[in-house]
């Protein structure tokens, strides 16, 4: 299984780089997946949607849909794309440290 290094922590991650086990997840390890996948700062509006994103894993054991994760996360959709432009369920799911949600490609 491949593994990834942030915060001086090696993790288990799928073949996509998504966590397989979340609670050895971190929120200084955002910061790092973060610039992975381009984003430089994360800004209070990035964390609302990164903790809804882990709030709703622990409940449902998937991340919610962008349409979804619109409608009841607080951000909206046009928002989700500016804070997460390469997709907003699957690159805050990366960043939260959870599986990818079902349904993103």
């Amino acid at each position: 299984m491949p593994t990834a290094t942030y915060d001086d922590t090696t993790v288990p991650v799928d073949d996509q780089g998504f966590f397989t086990d979340p609670g050895r997840w971190t929120e200084p390890m955002a910061e790092q997946i973060a610039r992975e996948d381009g984003i430089a700062t994360l800004t209070d509006r990035h964390w609302i949607v990164i903790r809804f994103m882990r709030a709703q894993y622990e409940v449902k054991g998937t991340g919610p849909t962008v349409r979804i994760l619109g409608k009841t996360s607080g951000v909206g959709v046009k928002e989700l794309y500016r804070l997460f432009p390469k997709g907003p369920a699957k690159t805050a799911a990366r960043i939260a440290g959870i599986p990818k949600p079902r349904g993103c490609l």
